[in-house]
Protein backbone atom coordinates (compact mmCIF):
# COMPACT_ATOMS: atom_id res chain seq x y z
CA UNK A 1 0.00 0.00 0.00
CA UNK A 2 0.86 3.54 -0.37
CA UNK A 3 1.66 5.88 2.45
CA UNK A 4 2.03 9.30 2.55
CA UNK A 5 4.11 10.73 5.08
CA UNK A 6 3.30 14.00 6.41
CA UNK A 7 5.51 17.33 8.22
CA UNK A 8 4.42 16.56 11.80
CA UNK A 9 3.43 18.67 14.51
CA UNK A 10 7.05 20.74 15.18
CA UNK A 11 6.54 22.79 18.25
CA UNK A 12 4.31 25.80 19.75
CA UNK A 13 3.95 28.58 17.66
CA UNK A 14 5.99 26.89 14.59
CA UNK A 15 3.61 25.91 11.99
CA UNK A 16 6.04 25.93 8.77
CA UNK A 17 10.25 25.49 7.74
CA UNK A 18 12.28 25.58 4.66
CA UNK A 19 13.88 22.69 3.35
CA UNK A 20 17.67 22.75 3.35
CA UNK A 21 18.22 19.48 1.87
CA UNK A 22 16.32 16.28 0.53
CA UNK A 23 18.41 13.11 1.84
CA UNK A 24 16.59 10.47 -0.07
CA UNK A 25 15.57 10.02 -3.74
CA UNK A 26 13.05 7.80 -4.93
CA UNK A 27 13.41 4.77 -5.61
CA UNK A 28 15.24 4.01 -2.33
CA UNK A 29 14.64 1.56 0.43
CA UNK A 30 14.33 3.35 3.75
CA UNK A 31 13.70 2.23 7.30
CA UNK A 32 11.76 3.49 10.33
CA UNK A 33 13.70 6.85 11.58
CA UNK A 34 15.72 7.14 8.52
CA UNK A 35 16.16 11.10 7.78
CA UNK A 36 14.10 12.13 4.44
CA UNK A 37 14.85 15.92 4.88
CA UNK A 38 16.87 18.61 6.93
CA UNK A 39 14.42 21.20 7.85
CA UNK A 40 15.47 24.77 9.25
CA UNK A 41 12.60 26.71 11.36
CA UNK A 42 12.79 30.00 12.80
CA UNK A 43 14.17 28.16 15.58
CA UNK A 44 16.26 25.44 14.64
CA UNK A 45 17.75 23.06 11.96
CA UNK A 46 17.07 19.18 12.33
CA UNK A 47 16.24 15.93 10.16
CA UNK A 48 12.74 15.00 9.29
CA UNK A 49 12.72 11.04 9.34
CA UNK A 50 10.50 8.73 8.05
CA UNK A 51 7.63 6.70 10.14
CA UNK A 52 7.22 3.60 7.99
CA UNK A 53 9.66 1.41 5.98
CA UNK A 54 9.30 0.61 2.31
CA UNK A 55 10.47 1.59 -1.25
CA UNK A 56 10.16 5.60 -1.11
CA UNK A 57 8.09 6.50 -4.89
CA UNK A 58 8.01 10.34 -4.58
CA UNK A 59 9.24 13.15 -2.17
CA UNK A 60 7.45 16.03 -2.87
CA UNK A 61 9.32 19.07 -1.83
CA UNK A 62 12.71 20.49 -2.84
CA UNK A 63 15.92 22.23 -1.33
CA UNK A 64 14.70 25.72 -0.88
CA UNK A 65 10.67 24.90 -0.90
CA UNK A 66 8.76 25.84 2.04
CA UNK A 67 6.69 23.06 3.74
CA UNK A 68 3.66 23.28 6.21
CA UNK A 69 2.91 21.22 9.18
CA UNK A 70 0.61 18.83 7.75
CA UNK A 71 2.01 18.55 4.40
CA UNK A 72 2.85 15.77 2.45
CA UNK A 73 6.65 15.86 1.92
CA UNK A 74 6.81 11.98 0.61
CA UNK A 75 5.21 9.12 -0.66
CA UNK A 76 6.21 5.42 0.72
CA UNK A 77 5.40 1.92 -1.37
CA UNK A 78 4.93 -0.20 1.67
CA UNK A 79 5.23 -4.30 1.79
CA UNK A 80 1.41 -4.36 2.28
CA UNK A 81 0.24 -5.62 -1.06
CA UNK A 82 -3.69 -4.03 0.43
CA UNK A 83 -4.89 -1.58 -1.64
CA UNK A 84 -5.66 1.79 0.21
CA UNK A 85 -9.34 2.66 0.85
CA UNK A 86 -10.52 5.37 -1.39
CA UNK A 87 -12.83 6.50 1.62
CA UNK A 88 -10.33 6.47 4.84
CA UNK A 89 -7.76 8.09 2.05
CA UNK A 90 -10.34 11.00 1.45
CA UNK A 91 -10.41 11.31 5.71
CA UNK A 92 -6.73 11.25 6.41
CA UNK A 93 -7.03 14.45 3.81
CA UNK A 94 -9.57 16.12 5.01
CA UNK A 95 -8.18 16.12 8.54
CA UNK A 96 -5.69 19.40 7.30
CA UNK A 97 -7.01 21.64 4.99
CA UNK A 98 -3.61 22.77 4.29
CA UNK A 99 -2.05 19.29 3.55
CA UNK A 100 -5.10 18.68 1.10
CA UNK A 101 -4.23 21.62 -0.40
CA UNK A 102 -0.71 20.33 -0.51
CA UNK A 103 -1.79 16.98 -2.13
CA UNK A 104 -4.34 18.68 -4.76
CA UNK A 105 -2.61 21.05 -6.03
CA UNK A 106 0.88 22.36 -6.47
CA UNK A 107 3.51 22.56 -3.96
CA UNK A 108 5.90 25.88 -3.23
CA UNK A 109 8.43 23.80 -5.29
CA UNK A 110 7.31 22.55 -8.86
CA UNK A 111 7.12 18.77 -9.26
CA UNK A 112 5.68 15.67 -11.20
CA UNK A 113 2.73 13.60 -8.31
CA UNK A 114 2.81 10.67 -8.33
CA UNK A 115 -0.40 9.21 -9.05
CA UNK A 116 -2.06 7.85 -5.51
CA UNK A 117 -4.39 4.78 -6.24
CA UNK A 118 -7.41 6.31 -4.08
CA UNK A 119 -7.30 9.40 -5.91
CA UNK A 120 -7.19 7.67 -9.22
CA UNK A 121 -11.03 7.94 -10.48
CA UNK A 122 -13.25 10.82 -10.75
CA UNK A 123 -15.92 10.29 -7.48
CA UNK A 124 -13.03 9.80 -5.26
CA UNK A 125 -11.25 13.13 -6.11
CA UNK A 126 -15.14 14.68 -5.91
CA UNK A 127 -15.52 13.85 -2.33
CA UNK A 128 -11.43 15.04 -1.78
CA UNK A 129 -12.67 18.35 -3.24
CA UNK A 130 -15.95 18.65 -1.16
CA UNK A 131 -14.43 17.29 1.79
CA UNK A 132 -11.78 20.29 1.42
CA UNK A 133 -14.65 22.76 0.93
CA UNK A 134 -16.29 22.41 3.68
CA UNK A 135 -13.50 22.37 6.08
CA UNK A 136 -12.85 25.64 4.55
CA UNK A 137 -16.29 26.86 4.81
CA UNK A 138 -15.83 26.16 8.29
CA UNK A 139 -12.70 28.32 9.21
CA UNK A 140 -13.97 31.10 7.36
CA UNK A 141 -17.01 30.82 9.63
CA UNK A 142 -14.72 30.46 12.77
CA UNK A 143 -12.70 33.41 11.59
CA UNK A 144 -15.64 35.33 10.61
CA UNK A 145 -16.37 35.21 14.20
CA UNK A 146 -13.26 35.70 15.87
CA UNK A 147 -12.19 38.47 13.29
CA UNK A 148 -9.73 38.59 10.30
CA UNK A 149 -6.71 37.36 11.73
CA UNK A 150 -3.81 40.00 10.96
CA UNK A 151 -0.98 39.22 8.07
CA UNK A 152 1.92 38.14 10.11
CA UNK A 153 3.84 35.17 10.52
CA UNK A 154 4.37 33.26 13.74
CA UNK A 155 7.85 34.67 14.51
CA UNK A 156 6.11 38.09 14.64
CA UNK A 157 2.93 36.83 16.42
CA UNK A 158 5.80 35.66 19.06
CA UNK A 159 7.29 38.72 19.39
CA UNK A 160 4.00 40.85 19.78
CA UNK A 161 2.83 38.18 22.52
CA UNK A 162 6.17 38.65 24.37
CA UNK A 163 5.63 42.89 24.22
CA UNK A 164 1.79 42.60 25.34
CA UNK A 165 0.98 43.83 22.19
CA UNK A 166 -2.68 42.41 20.33
CA UNK A 167 -1.30 42.06 16.70
CA UNK A 168 -4.69 42.84 15.56
CA UNK A 169 -3.99 46.79 16.37
CA UNK A 170 -0.67 46.89 14.37
CA UNK A 171 -0.96 48.75 10.89
CA UNK A 172 1.18 46.54 8.47
CA UNK A 173 3.97 48.20 6.38
CA UNK A 174 4.61 45.47 3.85
CA UNK A 175 3.07 44.19 0.77
CA UNK A 176 -1.00 44.02 1.44
CA UNK A 177 -0.58 45.32 5.03
CA UNK A 178 1.85 42.35 6.48
CA UNK A 179 3.02 43.27 9.51
CA UNK A 180 6.52 43.01 10.51
CA UNK A 181 9.27 42.44 13.83
CA UNK A 182 9.48 46.54 13.06
CA UNK A 183 5.82 47.14 13.18
CA UNK A 184 5.00 46.04 16.03
CA UNK A 185 8.00 47.16 17.74
CA UNK A 186 7.17 50.88 16.70
CA UNK A 187 3.77 50.10 17.76
CA UNK A 188 4.77 48.73 21.64
CA UNK A 189 7.63 52.20 21.46
CA UNK A 190 4.40 54.91 20.70
CA UNK A 191 2.72 52.86 23.40
CA UNK A 192 5.46 53.54 25.76
CA UNK A 193 6.79 57.07 24.91
CA UNK A 194 3.11 57.98 25.84
CA UNK A 195 2.73 56.70 28.38
CA UNK A 196 5.99 58.04 29.63
CA UNK A 197 4.43 61.82 28.28
CA UNK A 198 1.05 61.58 30.09
CA UNK A 199 1.37 59.55 33.30
CA UNK A 200 -0.96 56.81 32.60
CA UNK A 201 -1.25 54.30 29.57
CA UNK A 202 -2.79 55.47 26.21
CA UNK A 203 -5.41 54.28 23.68
CA UNK A 204 -3.77 52.27 20.99
CA UNK A 205 -2.03 54.09 18.43
CA UNK A 206 -1.30 52.42 14.79
CA UNK A 207 2.26 53.04 14.17
CA UNK A 208 4.48 52.13 11.07
CA UNK A 209 8.02 50.48 11.37
CA UNK A 210 9.91 52.17 13.98
CA UNK A 211 13.91 53.10 13.61
CA UNK A 212 15.03 49.92 13.45
CA UNK A 213 12.96 49.09 9.79
CA UNK A 214 15.04 48.16 7.08
CA UNK A 215 16.90 50.66 4.99
CA UNK A 216 17.75 50.56 1.25
CA UNK A 217 21.52 50.33 0.79
CA UNK A 218 23.54 51.52 -1.61
CA UNK A 219 24.51 49.62 -5.00
CA UNK A 220 27.95 48.22 -3.42
CA UNK A 221 28.17 46.30 -6.81
CA UNK A 222 28.92 50.08 -8.28
CA UNK A 223 32.47 49.35 -5.87
CA UNK A 224 33.55 46.41 -6.89
CA UNK A 225 32.41 42.49 -6.86
CA UNK A 226 30.08 41.41 -4.61
CA UNK A 227 28.03 38.03 -3.35
CA UNK A 228 24.32 38.24 -2.31
CA UNK A 229 23.84 34.92 0.40
CA UNK A 230 20.03 34.66 1.55
CA UNK A 231 19.92 34.69 5.35
CA UNK A 232 18.82 31.53 6.99
CA UNK A 233 15.98 31.54 8.94
CA UNK A 234 18.15 31.03 12.44
CA UNK A 235 20.15 34.18 11.27
CA UNK A 236 16.82 35.86 10.90
CA UNK A 237 15.28 35.57 13.86
CA UNK A 238 18.21 36.32 15.34
CA UNK A 239 18.53 39.34 13.72
CA UNK A 240 15.19 40.27 14.81
CA UNK A 241 15.49 38.95 18.08
CA UNK A 242 18.89 40.68 19.19
CA UNK A 243 17.33 43.95 17.60
CA UNK A 244 14.24 43.65 19.68
CA UNK A 245 16.84 43.32 22.72
CA UNK A 246 18.97 45.87 21.21
CA UNK A 247 15.80 48.54 21.12
CA UNK A 248 13.90 47.90 23.72
CA UNK A 249 16.26 46.87 26.68
CA UNK A 250 18.10 49.44 28.63
CA UNK A 251 20.84 47.07 29.56
CA UNK A 252 23.83 47.47 31.26
CA UNK A 253 27.04 45.26 31.59
CA UNK A 254 29.30 44.34 34.68
CA UNK A 255 32.19 42.64 34.51
CA UNK A 256 34.39 40.94 37.26
CA UNK A 257 37.09 38.44 38.16
CA UNK A 258 37.03 34.86 40.09
CA UNK A 259 39.77 33.21 41.02
CA UNK A 260 39.69 29.85 40.08
CA UNK A 261 43.08 28.23 40.48
CA UNK A 262 42.31 25.93 43.34
CA UNK A 263 38.86 25.20 41.45
CA UNK A 264 40.36 24.25 38.32
CA UNK A 265 42.81 21.97 40.26
CA UNK A 266 40.00 19.93 41.76
CA UNK A 267 38.23 20.41 37.98
CA UNK A 268 40.82 18.16 36.52
CA UNK A 269 40.95 15.65 39.36
CA UNK A 270 37.38 14.62 39.06
CA UNK A 271 36.78 15.13 35.45
CA UNK A 272 37.90 11.38 34.96
CA UNK A 273 34.97 10.47 37.37
CA UNK A 274 32.34 12.33 35.26
CA UNK A 275 33.30 10.91 32.14
CA UNK A 276 33.30 7.37 33.66
CA UNK A 277 29.46 8.64 34.21
CA UNK A 278 29.60 9.74 30.06
CA UNK A 279 30.32 13.10 30.78
CA UNK A 280 32.98 16.07 30.42
CA UNK A 281 33.37 18.05 33.03
CA UNK A 282 33.18 21.66 32.13
CA UNK A 283 33.44 25.27 33.72
CA UNK A 284 30.52 25.60 31.31
CA UNK A 285 28.62 22.38 33.47
CA UNK A 286 30.02 24.20 36.57
CA UNK A 287 28.80 27.76 35.91
CA UNK A 288 25.55 26.67 35.57
CA UNK A 289 25.24 24.78 38.51
CA UNK A 290 26.52 27.96 40.15
CA UNK A 291 24.29 30.39 38.50
CA UNK A 292 21.15 27.85 39.21
CA UNK A 293 22.30 29.00 42.68
CA UNK A 294 22.90 32.51 42.61
CA UNK A 295 19.23 32.56 40.62
CA UNK A 296 17.57 31.11 43.75
CA UNK A 297 19.56 33.74 45.90
CA UNK A 298 19.12 36.44 44.04
CA UNK A 299 15.23 35.72 42.48
CA UNK A 300 15.01 39.49 40.59
CA UNK A 301 17.62 37.59 38.12
CA UNK A 302 15.34 34.49 37.43
CA UNK A 303 12.58 37.30 36.39
CA UNK A 304 10.51 38.50 32.99
CA UNK A 305 9.01 42.33 32.76
CA UNK A 306 5.47 41.96 31.62
CA UNK A 307 4.88 45.94 30.84
CA UNK A 308 1.22 45.00 29.52
CA UNK A 309 -0.46 44.05 33.25
CA UNK A 310 2.70 46.42 35.08
CA UNK A 311 4.25 42.97 36.42
CA UNK A 312 7.29 41.40 37.40
CA UNK A 313 7.17 37.62 36.67
CA UNK A 314 8.85 35.18 39.05
CA UNK A 315 10.21 32.31 38.21
CA UNK A 316 10.15 29.04 40.34
CA UNK A 317 12.06 27.09 38.70
CA UNK A 318 15.35 26.90 36.67
CA UNK A 319 15.83 26.36 33.29
CA UNK A 320 19.44 27.55 31.79
CA UNK A 321 20.62 28.19 28.07
CA UNK A 322 23.44 27.60 26.93
CA UNK A 323 24.95 29.12 23.58
CA UNK A 324 26.42 26.75 21.16
CA UNK A 325 27.85 27.59 17.89
CA UNK A 326 26.84 25.85 14.64
CA UNK A 327 27.79 26.45 11.22
CA UNK A 328 24.03 28.06 10.71
CA UNK A 329 24.23 30.48 13.35
CA UNK A 330 24.00 30.62 17.10
CA UNK A 331 21.49 28.21 18.82
CA UNK A 332 20.72 28.37 22.34
CA UNK A 333 19.43 24.90 23.89
CA UNK A 334 17.77 24.78 27.26
CA UNK A 335 18.92 22.78 30.27
CA UNK A 336 15.94 22.36 32.83
CA UNK A 337 15.22 21.50 36.23
CA UNK A 338 19.22 23.18 36.46
CA UNK A 339 18.74 23.65 40.15
CA UNK A 340 17.49 19.70 41.01
CA UNK A 341 20.67 18.24 39.05
CA UNK A 342 24.38 17.82 40.46
CA UNK A 343 27.09 19.21 38.39
CA UNK A 344 27.69 15.66 37.11
CA UNK A 345 24.41 15.63 35.84
CA UNK A 346 24.55 18.54 34.13
CA UNK A 347 28.24 17.43 32.51
CA UNK A 348 26.14 14.65 30.68
CA UNK A 349 22.76 16.80 29.87
CA UNK A 350 25.84 19.66 28.57
CA UNK A 351 27.83 17.24 26.42
CA UNK A 352 24.98 15.60 24.77
CA UNK A 353 23.60 19.00 23.41
CA UNK A 354 27.16 20.31 22.71
CA UNK A 355 26.63 17.02 19.85
CA UNK A 356 23.28 17.30 18.86
CA UNK A 357 23.58 20.98 18.06
CA UNK A 358 26.01 20.85 14.87
CA UNK A 359 24.56 17.31 14.40
CA UNK A 360 21.09 19.29 13.38
CA UNK A 361 19.47 16.91 15.99
CA UNK A 362 18.06 20.19 18.39
CA UNK A 363 14.50 20.26 18.22
CA UNK A 364 12.58 23.36 18.69
CA UNK A 365 11.35 22.84 21.95
CA UNK A 366 14.60 22.19 23.21
CA UNK A 367 15.16 26.23 22.91
CA UNK A 368 12.34 27.42 24.43
CA UNK A 369 11.60 27.85 28.43
CA UNK A 370 15.03 29.67 29.52
CA UNK A 371 14.92 31.74 32.15
CA UNK A 372 18.75 32.64 32.43
CA UNK A 373 21.75 32.25 30.04
CA UNK A 374 25.34 31.81 29.76
CA UNK A 375 27.54 32.50 26.91
CA UNK A 376 30.88 31.09 27.05
CA UNK A 377 33.67 32.40 24.45
CA UNK A 378 36.56 31.10 26.52
CA UNK A 379 37.69 28.33 23.90
CA UNK A 380 38.23 30.67 21.15
CA UNK A 381 39.71 33.50 23.39
CA UNK A 382 39.06 37.19 24.26
CA UNK A 383 38.95 38.90 27.67
CA UNK A 384 35.68 40.77 28.14
CA UNK A 385 32.66 41.26 25.88
CA UNK A 386 29.36 42.40 26.69
CA UNK A 387 26.40 39.80 25.66
CA UNK A 388 22.92 40.96 25.02
CA UNK A 389 20.09 40.04 27.10
CA UNK A 390 18.16 37.23 25.44
CA UNK A 391 14.97 38.73 26.22
CA UNK A 392 12.24 38.02 27.93
CA UNK A 393 14.74 36.84 30.42
CA UNK A 394 16.57 39.90 32.58
CA UNK A 395 19.81 38.45 32.99
CA UNK A 396 22.55 36.99 30.53
CA UNK A 397 26.84 35.94 31.59
CA UNK A 398 29.53 36.15 29.07
CA UNK A 399 32.57 34.12 29.75
CA UNK A 400 35.99 34.68 28.32
CA UNK A 401 39.24 32.77 28.47
CA UNK A 402 40.66 32.51 32.00
CA UNK A 403 44.38 33.63 31.98
CA UNK A 404 47.45 33.44 34.62
CA UNK A 405 47.98 36.64 36.36
CA UNK A 406 49.98 37.93 39.03
CA UNK A 407 48.00 38.37 42.83
CA UNK A 408 49.00 40.10 45.66
CA UNK A 409 48.19 37.06 47.99
CA UNK A 410 49.62 37.42 51.73
CA UNK A 411 52.20 39.62 51.10
CA UNK A 412 53.26 38.79 47.79
CA UNK A 413 52.17 38.33 44.08
CA UNK A 414 51.00 34.37 43.13
CA UNK A 415 50.35 33.74 39.94
CA UNK A 416 46.83 32.37 39.88
CA UNK A 417 44.26 31.25 37.28
CA UNK A 418 41.96 34.18 36.91
CA UNK A 419 38.37 33.80 34.86
CA UNK A 420 36.79 37.21 33.23
CA UNK A 421 33.00 37.61 33.35
CA UNK A 422 30.63 39.56 32.31
CA UNK A 423 27.15 39.74 33.64
CA UNK A 424 24.60 42.24 31.02
CA UNK A 425 21.27 43.13 32.69
CA UNK A 426 17.78 44.21 32.18
CA UNK A 427 18.57 47.86 34.18
CA UNK A 428 14.35 48.26 34.14
CA UNK A 429 14.38 45.37 36.79
CA UNK A 430 18.22 44.96 38.29
CA UNK A 431 20.14 47.61 39.57
CA UNK A 432 23.42 48.45 39.55
CA UNK A 433 23.89 47.53 42.73
CA UNK A 434 22.43 43.85 42.76
CA UNK A 435 23.89 43.26 39.36
CA UNK A 436 27.24 43.63 41.59
CA UNK A 437 26.47 41.43 44.13
CA UNK A 438 25.17 38.57 42.35
CA UNK A 439 28.46 38.48 39.96
CA UNK A 440 30.33 38.94 43.04
CA UNK A 441 28.59 35.96 44.49
CA UNK A 442 28.80 34.30 41.31
CA UNK A 443 32.92 34.93 41.78
CA UNK A 444 32.91 33.99 44.95
CA UNK A 445 31.08 30.73 44.79
CA UNK A 446 33.59 29.87 42.41
CA UNK A 447 36.76 30.48 44.61
CA UNK A 448 34.51 28.86 47.57
CA UNK A 449 31.87 26.28 46.79
CA UNK A 450 30.59 25.95 49.66
CA UNK A 451 28.49 28.78 49.57
CA UNK A 452 26.65 26.62 47.27
CA UNK A 453 25.25 24.71 50.46
CA UNK A 454 25.41 27.73 52.53
CA UNK A 455 23.44 30.25 50.73
CA UNK A 456 21.96 28.71 46.94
Amino acid sequence: MIVEIRLPEISENVHEGDVIKVLVKPGDVIAVDQPLIELETEKAVFEVPSTVAGTLLEITVKPGGTVNVGDVIARVGTESNRPAAAGASTASRAISPAASSASTTPANTPRTPTPVPSLADPPAREAVASAVASTADAVVAVASEQGTPAPASPTVRRLARELGVDINQVLGSGPGGRISAEDVQGFAKSIIASAIGTGHAPAPVHTPAGPTAARTLPDFARFGTIERVPMTKIRQVTASNLAYAWTTVPAVTQHDEADITDLEAARKHYAPRVEAAGGKLTMTAILVKVCASALKRFPDFNASIDLARNEIVYKKYVNIGVAVDTERGLLVPVIRGVDAKNIAMLSIEIGEVAEKAPAKKIMPDDLEGGTFTISNLGGIGGTLFTPIVNAPEVAILGVSRATMKPVFVDGGFQPRLVLPLSLSYDHRLIDGAAAARFLRWVCEALVHPILLSLEG
